[in-house]
């Protein structure tokens, strides 16, 4: 039974991870192979299915995390970050300190990629860590948290995006209905996860490399002005993007250009250079400690990079493997409501298979029969998917491995933490879901 064989292959993953002390590349190479040759993928053919796994994955993120952690070192090291970070703390105060990476995720997270809002965040998370004596968790969940939320039930984001093509719904709606589920259920996790007694009890590092561990006297440091620029200029370029994209049809060359700049890597690469000039010359740094600040970025996201595409490697030999075929034809005679079934059923592919994206455009296309005659609006079908892809990330998802690297926690802390958050929030999503179905029934009478 392939459900059987993921589980089997998550619990082999964590006895080399936790009992054996296996690194995780090597950890989730060798799983992956074993189940290609449980699901009976030809044994010539594993190799190019674990490369088009990792290529895909490392496709997706290497540029984007690579990019993001310099221009987070290059703030970091020039004093810009702890600029940032002190001006939130004068706003909000230390006591406030959650709410303010709240309300800072919520912002950027509407637009942005989960991957690339953190990785534009999470240096100004280390250092308010740095600067307030609190625990990296404490202030760095709650963004997290939201991330996660703003990423996973709303447009323009990939998967919410590509169930509203499936179900001809309007994005934009489903953009203004997702806000009254995703912003109050992410604002009550991101809040009280971090107050729960087994995560209070963790307590990781800042991992090196990262950030700057250097504390600025104020004339150190550069201007709120240039600091604030270069942190939101990728947000200007992206969410610039998607607004246009959403708002507008047709074709023309101003449209391509928005595109081609407002796209994750451009943007982090305009603004790489605008932070080296903006945090180099300009204010007296030589080229060669600019360098300096890339390079021990880089340094430091090796292993993280190496980590996160075995991860796709591994989601990739489930799908090859026929799991979200195995899964679609079982629920096929499934009799229940459309809206809980569309959940659900991006719930199981979610455990089973990692990606969100695969998760909910599998899902959509199972549900998509069962919308004609339902009287559904599609635009909760549409939330409906995206809540449910949401749920038990896990050592399959490479966004796990990302959040448990970045947060320097052990493989069985990530899960207490990231699993156990993103399946809270799947069914506060559902609730939200069937809750505004209700709503939009009784204000059509």
């Amino acid at each position: 039974m392939p459900l059987l064989v993921v589980g089997i292959s998550v619990l082999i993953l964590l006895l080399l991870m936790t009992k054996l002390r296996l690194n995780g590349f090597a950890a989730l190479l060798l799983v992956a192979v074993g189940v290609g040759l449980v699901q009976g993928i030809p044994v010539a053919t594993i190799p190019d299915v674990l490369s088009a796994g990792i290529g895909d994955q490392i496709g997706d993120t290497m540029l984007t995390i690579g990019l993001g952690a310099m221009v987070g070192r290059v703030m970091g090291d020039s004093g810009a970050a702890q600029r940032i970070a002190g001006k939130i703390l004068d706003a909000f105060g230390p006591r406030w300190v959650q709410v303010a990476m709240v309300v800072t995720s919520m912002l950027i997270g509407v637009t942005m990629f989960y991957e690339v809002a953190f990785i534009i965040i999470v240096p100004i998370a280390f250092t308010l860590v740095r600067v307030t004596g609190a625990k990296l968790l404490w202030v760095g969940l709650p963004m997290s948290i939201t991330l996660s939320t703003m990423h996973s039930f709303l447009p323009p984001h990939p998967g919410p995006t590509a169930v509203a093509a499936t179900f001809h719904a309007s994005a934009g709606q489903t953009l203004f209905y997702g806000l009254f589920i995703a912003v109050p259920a992410g604002a009550l996790i991101a809040l009280a996860w971090p107050r729960l007694p087994f995560i209070r009890r963790m307590n990781p590092s800042v991992p090196k490399g990262l950030v700057s561990e250097r504390e600025f006297a104020d004339e150190e440091m550069p201007g709120l002005g240039w600091s604030l620029l270069v942190a939101l200029f990728p947000v200007v370029l992206i969410a610039g993007a998607a607004v246009t994209d959403m708002a507008t049809s047709g074709e023309s060359p101003f449209l391509h250009f928005v595109a081609f700049i407002g796209s994750a890597p451009i943007a982090l690469m305009l603004t790489l250079c605008l932070a080296i000039w903006a945090f180099g010359p300009r204010i007296g740094r030589s080229m060669a400690d600019v360098s300096a600040s890339c390079a021990s970025a880089a340094q430091a996201m090796a292993m993280i990079l190496l980590v996160i595409g075995a991860g796709g490697a591994f989601k990739n030999v489930l799908v090859e493997g026929g799991i979200s075929d195995y899964i679609k034809d079982a629920t096929d005679s499934w009799s229940i409501s459309p809206i809980i079934l569309a959940w659900l059923i991006a719930v199981i592919l979610r455990v089973a298979l990692g990606s969100a994206t695969v998760a909910v455009v599998t899902a959509s296309g199972v549900v998509l029969p069962l919308l004609a005659g339902s009287g559904i609006h599609p635009e909760i079908m549409v939330l409906a998917v995206s809540c449910g892809s949401i749920a038990f990330s896990h050592v399959n998802d490479p966004g796990f491995w990302l959040f448990k690297e970045y947060f320097n926690l052990s493989v069985i802390e990530a899960i207490k933490v990231r699993t156990t958050y993103t399946t809270v929030l799947a069914i506060l999503g559902l609730g939200g879901v069937l809750a505004l179905e209700w709503a939009l029934d009784v204000l059509s009478l």
